[in-house]
């Protein structure tokens, strides 16, 4: 692996200067290879899954690792939506000129060699190269063992598409060995990786956190909230909520609790509840959930739960500012939602709950580049620093600040 990383390294910036045209020709090679490969990608995602569910991977986690052609065609999807996407590397953030005549640009460069630590989901390994490649970077890939044949079926065709530009195939990186002390020696690799970017479980963040030499921007739990307030549309609240957790429930922006003003009547919430226990969700909840409507009572852990399936914890509050200190007490700063036809309210949810994406009278499950307009993402950034939310090409860069002179001194 030491071979491989300081390969990588040395073609990183080379890379880092190539034109836009070239970036484009293999992002949209790789579009055409996965669709004149797709069977050959399904054969092998099919033995991942047959080894998924001889291991008893849960089934939250089989969705996730689980490709067809229609999720073949979003992926081919999101690449072309990349290749519209303007190149942000030396894109001008800034021009000025100082009084001694200095003619000052802030611009957009690449960060180098990025390392993405990620489980289950194998369109993770398109999504991130093409997202690299577009944006100048070098990118290490290190998959999870549940996905190991997909993964290392797209990471032949991205290697094909850059033979193909005459592009050296080491600026793209993948670790296949499933031993966690290779992610240790990825962590430990200061001097080579720039930027390590975990996307999983809570151990595996945790283990990132706490081994890395490297900054990271850490892509966390998503525990989501809708919000329905004493002025919401019931209606559009019904909807939004039964998307935002049946439509696929196995995603980091499908909501995990409901918060319901308890000055909604009873009739209006089992309008709301109907179509989830008709989905066969799972509901538990507060005190006065259970004993109003019946439902089990919820654990402090369910508060602070991601379950990743259909189940939801509920709870009844007295007002947004109950709403918005719960949420900010037992959120992940993912995603939450308030529904209302009040603009105060609105105004204070807004304002005061710290999440990375914060929404009025629409589904969570919008919290993607894709739907964002990024082509795609890098995951979703649960901190502040230095991205947060959707990651997408212009977070994969950094900035330097070139300075033309004529002769000037500083006295």
């Amino acid at each position: 692996m030491k071979d491989k990383l300081l390969n990588i390294k040395r073609e990183a910036s080379k890379f880092s200067i190539i034109s836009t045209q070239i970036k484009n020709n293999i992002i949209k090679d790789i579009a055409g290879l996965i669709d004149k490969k797709s069977k050959e990608i399904l054969a092998e995602n099919e033995k991942d899954i047959e080894k998924a569910k001889k291991n008893h991977l849960a089934e939250p986690l089989i969705d996730r690792l689980m490709l067809n052609k229609q999720r073949l065609n979003s992926i081919i999807d999101s690449l072309e939506n990349i290749l519209r996407l303007d190149d942000p590397v030396m894109k001008v953030d800034r021009g000025f000129t100082r009084p001694n005549g200095l003619k000052i640009l802030k611009v957009r460069v690449p960060i180098g060699v990025i390392c993405i630590i990620y489980e289950s989901r194998p369109n993770v390994t398109i999504d991130a190269a093409a997202l690299c490649i577009k944006s100048g970077n070098a990118v290490v890939l290190r998959g999870g063992k549940e996905a190991v044949n997909t993964n290392m079926a797209f990471v032949r065709i991205i290697k094909d598409a850059l033979s193909c530009n005459n592009v050296s195939k080491e600026i793209v990186c993948y670790i296949d060995d499933p031993e966690r002390r290779y992610i240790y020696d990825l962590l430990k690799a200061k001097n080579i990786i720039d930027l390590v970017i975990p996307r999983g479980g809570t151990s595996l963040i945790s283990f990132v956190e706490e081994n890395s030499l490297i900054p990271i921007v850490k892509h966390d739990k998503g525990v989501c909230h809708v919000y329905i307030d004493k002025f919401a549309d019931i209606l559009k609240a019904t909807n939004i909520v039964y998307n935002a957790k049946v439509q696929r429930p196995s995603v980091c922006n499908a909501i995990e609790s409901l918060l319901i003003h308890s000055d909604i009547d009873e009739d209006s919430v089992q309008k709301i509840l109907q179509p989830l226990r008709n989905a066969g969700v799972e509901l538990v909840g507060c005190e006065l959930m259970n004993k109003i409507y019946g439902i089990e009572m919820a654990i402090e852990d369910d508060w602070y739960a991601e379950y990743l399936d259909l189940k939801v914890s509920i709870k009844i509050v007295k007002d947004v500012f109950e709403a918005i200190e719960h949420i900010n007490r037992y959120g992940s700063h993912h995603s939450d939602s308030i529904i209302t036809e009040n603009y105060s309210n609105a105004n204070a949810f807004v304002n005061n709950v710290d999440s990375a994406a914060v929404y009025v009278n629409a589904s969570t499950r919008f919290t993607d580049g894709f739907e964002f307009g990024f082509g795609s993402e890098m995951g979703i950034s649960t901190q502040k620093l230095h991205c947060r939310g959707p990651m997408g090409l212009e977070d994969l860069t950094t900035y330097k600040y070139i300075i033309y002179g004529n002769g000037q001194i500083r006295t």
